[in-house]
C-alpha cells in the first residue's frame, strides 16, 4: 500500500496575518524553510510544496530543514513520514523560468545524498515535482526522460581515457527517476486529462508504473470561466480520473488545489466536512497560508486531522453533456462581468499587500485575456479586490442561470448555496461593479441573504476613496476588510 499524503502544505499568499515565526508580513526563503518544519511539526500536515516558479531557487531546502530541525527530522523520516515535492516552471509556458526547471532537476540528486548521509541509509527525500499548466502528456515525458538521461543517466557517462565514469569519479545520482504529476489549470486541460495520461502511461509503460498522482486547479479555472464552471470541471476531471483507473488497472490519486474563499474552493479549518462532501474522491487537498495562520491553531490541527481520517470515496457522476453547456453559457457572462470591470480591479489590485517575496506562476487569464493591452492580477489579489469593493466574484454571471440551471446546479455542487450566501456577507449594494440584472437575481433569489456589518463599513470606504481616485490608506482598508473574511482574497 502505497502512503500517499492526504495534505499539502503550499505557500499560496492567501494569508491576513503574520505568522508568529516571519520575520515581517511578506515571507521570504529563510521564513518558508521555517515554515516547511511548523506544517510538519506543529501543525502534522503530511507534505510540502516547495513552490520554484518566480523566485530565486533554494537548492539547499533539504540540507537545511535536515540540520535545523534535527531532532525532529530523526524521528519523522524526510520522504517517508514528511514529503516534500517541488512546482516547478513549464517550459512550454514560463520561458524566461524554464532553465529554473533544469536547475531543480540537478538538485535532487544532491538532496538525496544529504538525505541519505543525514540517515545513514538511502531515503529519496524528493521524487516527485509537479508540471503546472500541462497540455499534453510530451511535456510529461520530457521531463521524465531529461530527468533520466541527463541528471541520474549522466553517471554512466565515461570521462577519459582509463574508462571513468562520472559515477565512479563523483559518486551515485540518485534518485534514478523521478514521478512528474501534472497540474490541470484549464478548461481544455481538466477535460483532456484522461488522454493526456493514459498519452503518459503508454510513454513509461516499460517502468511498470503502479500509481499516479494528478493535480486539479480550482482557483485560475475559477477566475478563467466562474465558479460554477470551476466545480463542475473539477468534477468532471474527477469522473474520468475514475474511469482512467479502471481502465488501466493504475491507481490515481487526485489532488484538488483549493484556498479559503469560496471563489477558490471554500476550504477553511471550519468547513473541511463540507469540502470532503463536495469533492469525494479527492484524495490530497491542499492547506493554504489563511487555512494556516487566519484561524486557531487548534481549530486548524484539528481540521487536518479530519481530513487524515476521512476515506476517499467514488467520484460523484455528472452529465458532460449537461456540464459544458451551462459552463458555456454562464462562463460567457461571468467574463462578461470581468472584462467590464477589469480597469477598476487592476487599479485597486495595485494596493492589495503581498504576503510573498515572490510572484506565482502567470496566470491563464493573464495570457488569453487582456483588456487595452493590460493583464488581469493573479487570482488571489482578484479576488481580493472584489471583495474589497464589495462585489466577489462568486456572485459575477448568477443572473444568467435559469431555474433549470439552478436546478442542475444543486444537485451536483452540494454547497452551491451555502458558498454564495458566505460571498453574500460581503456583498455592498453600493459596489461599482454590481450590475442592475444581478442586483435583481441576489433580490429575487437570496433576499434575506445576511450582511457582515463591519465589512459593509470598510468597503463603503474603499468604494469612496476608489470612485473620488483617492488611494491613500487603501492597503490598510484592504487588510481591514480581509480580516473579518478571514482569507485576503
Amino acid at each position: 500500500m502505497v502512503n500517499v499524503p492526504k495534505t499539502m502544505s503550499t505557500q499560496h499568499p492567501d494569508n491576513v496575518s503574520t505568522p508568529f515565526f516571519a520575520v515581517n508580513s511578506v515571507m521570504s526563503g529563510e521564513d518558508e524553510i521555517q515554515e516547511a518544519f511548523y506544517a510538519y511539526s506543529h501543525l502534522g500536515i503530511q507534505e510540502q510544496m516547495w513552490d520554484v516558479e518566480g523566485k530565486e531557487v533554494d537548492p539547499y531546502v533539504v540540507k537545511k530543514l535536515l540540520s535545523k530541525y534535527e531532532t525532529y527530522f530523526r524521528k519523522n523520516l524526510l520522504g517517508v513520514d514528511k514529503r516534500l515535492i517541488m512546482r516547478v516552471p513549464n517550459p512550454d509556458v514560463e520561458k524566461a523560468e524554464a532553465k529554473v526547471l533544469l536547475e531543480t532537476l540537478e538538485s535532487i540528486p544532491r538532496s538525496y545524498d544529504a538525505n541519505a548521509l543525514f540517515y545513514e541509509k538511502p531515503i529519496a527525500p524528493i521524487f516527485e515535482i509537479i508540471l503546472p499548466l500541462t497540455s499534453s502528456a510530451q511535456q510529461l515525458l520530457r521531463i521524465h526522460r531529461y530527468y533520466k538521461q541527463f541528471v541520474s543517466g549522466k553517471a554512466k557517462q565515461i570521462l577519459d581515457e582509463n574508462g571513468t565514469t562520472l559515477q565512479q569519479w563523483i559518486g551515485d545520482f540518485k534518485p534514478e527517476t523521478v514521478q512528474v504529476i501534472p497540474l490541470f489549470e484549464d478548461k481544455e486541460g481538466m477535460l483532456n486529462a484522461k488522454g493526456i495520461l493514459k498519452d503518459y502511461f503508454r510513454g513509461i509503460a516499460c517502468e511498470g508504473i503502479t500509481y499516479q498522482r494528478v493535480f486539479f486547479a480550482r482557483s485560475d479555472p475559477a477566475m478563467n470561466y466562474g465558479m460554477i464552471s470551476a466545480v463542475l470541471l473539477n468534477k468532471l476531471a474527477l469522473q474520468d480520473m475514475a474511469d482512467l483507473e479502471n481502465e488501466t488497472g493504475i491507481k490515481i490519486y487526485p489532488i484538488i488545489g483549493v484556498g479559503s474563499a469560496p471563489f477558490r474552493g471554500h476550504l477553511t479549518p471550519i468547513r473541511v466536512n463540507e469540502v470532503l462532501t463536495e469533492y469525494p474522491s479527492v484524495h490530497t487537498f491542499t492547506i493554504q497560508s489563511a487555512f494556516k495562520y487566519d484561524y486557531d491553531v487548534n481549530e486548524v490541527k484539528a481540521a487536518i486531522d479530519t481530513i487524515h481520517t476521512s476515506i476517499t470515496k467514488p467520484a460523484q457522476k455528472v452529465d458532460p453533456q449537461s456540464a459544458l453547456e451551462l459552463i458555456e453559457r454562464y462562463g460567457k457572462a461571468y467574463e462578461s462581468h470581468v472584462l467590464s470591470n477589469a480597469p477598476l480591479i487592476n487599479r485597486l489590485a495595485k494596493y492589495v499587500p503581498s504576503r510573498r517575496l515572490r510572484k506565482l506562476h502567470i496566470g491563464l487569464f493573464g495570457y488569453s485575456r487582456r483588456l487595452k493591452g493590460e493583464s488581469l492580477p493573479r487570482v488571489i489579489t482578484f479576488t481580493a479586490a472584489l471583495y474589497s469593493l464589495g462585489c466577489p466574484p462568486e456572485l459575477f454571471g448568477l443572473e444568467s442561470l435559469t431555474d433549470v440551471d439552478l436546478s442542475f446546479i444543486r444537485n451536483h455542487i452540494y454547497n452551491f448555496d451555502e458558498d454564495i450566501r458566505m460571498a453574500l456577507k460581503y456583498y455592498n449594494p453600493s459596489s461599482p461593479c454590481v450590475s442592475a440584472d444581478l442586483k435583481s437575481f441576489i433580490q429575487k433569489h437570496y433576499p434575506n441573504h445576511q450582511s457582515d456589518a463591519n465589512h459593509m463599513k470598510v468597503s463603503n470606504f474603499i468604494i469612496e476613496k476608489v470612485n473620488s481616485y483617492q488611494h491613500h490608506d487603501l492597503e490598510a482598508l484592504i487588510v481591514q476588510a480581509a480580516s473579518f473574511r478571514r482569507f485576503l482574497g
